[in-house]
């Protein structure tokens, strides 16, 4: 692959295995946050592998962004110097969070990355949500990631959201809730319970509108609050 700037040997050689020729407009894209950042460098170094993978699988052009949502916001998160990042901890096979956050070196909370593809205005039914709920593993303090289109994160109503999907569980929704690989309502229950919180990004948006964050009180475990501000704020910086 030819660019016009090459970003350096080491880096060329990243972007090309990682890519394989394809995807010239992401490829582009990841290089300038690679050479922006010395530590999201080091990330995808050390993770080379499984974001090969993750691209190979990208089979297209919505899917692509989903990955390079991701990317981004790791490359965001790695900006702040108390903040590390362990990719996919758990297992790819397992179907755990994207992330697990360390903060000043200390295993904090798991993260799940998510892109909303319709308006934010359409997404009061809580099903993009949802469908995270099931990568949300027990005994840790876990939060999911929403980007989205638009001016403001605010946007996206996540109380709304949470509202319509708990009376959708006390209503017995049950098909509701299967039909988005939950074990029904009571599936929904155990899992929103190990539901943090939502952090909602909006790359367009200026400033403070940039990102916000919801915190659900009924988590059995909550999470770590000096940790989620410093991805809020990183994630406003971008």
């Amino acid at each position: 692959m030819v660019r016009a700037a090459a970003p350096g040997i080491a880096i060329e050689r990243l972007i090309d295995h990682l890519f394989d020729g394809g995807s010239v407009d992401l490829a582009d894209e990841l290089a300038g946050w690679l050479v922006s950042s010395a530590r999201f460098r080091a990330f995808v170094q050390a993770n080379r592998d499984k974001i090969r993978k993750k691209l190979r699988g990208a089979a297209d052009a919505e899917a692509r962004r989903d990955v390079r949502t991701e990317l981004r916001v790791a490359h965001l998160l790695l900006a702040e110097r108390h903040l590390d990042l362990a990719f996919e901890a758990y297992g790819s096979t397992r179907g755990g969070p994207d992330f697990t956050v360390l903060y000043r070196g200390r295993r904090s909370f798991n993260l799940e990355v998510t892109r909303l593809r319709r308006a934010p205005a359409e997404a009061l039914d809580g099903g993009a949500l949802v469908a995270k709920l099931r990568q949300l593993p027990p005994s840790a303090p876990n939060a999911i990631v929403i980007e989205i289109q638009g001016d403001r994160a605010e946007a996206l109503d996540v109380v709304s959201a949470t509202r319509a999907l708990r009376l959708r569980a006390d209503a017995k929704d049950e098909a509701f809730f299967i039909g988005r690989g939950l074990d029904g309502t009571r599936g929904f229950y155990q899992r929103y319970l190990r539901l943090g919180g939502v952090l909602v990004w909006c790359e367009g948006a200026i400033g403070e509108a940039r990102a916000m964050q919801w915190v659900n009180r009924s988590a059995r475990i909550a999470l770590p609050e000096r940790a989620v501000r410093a991805c809020v704020l990183s994630l406003r910086r971008g």
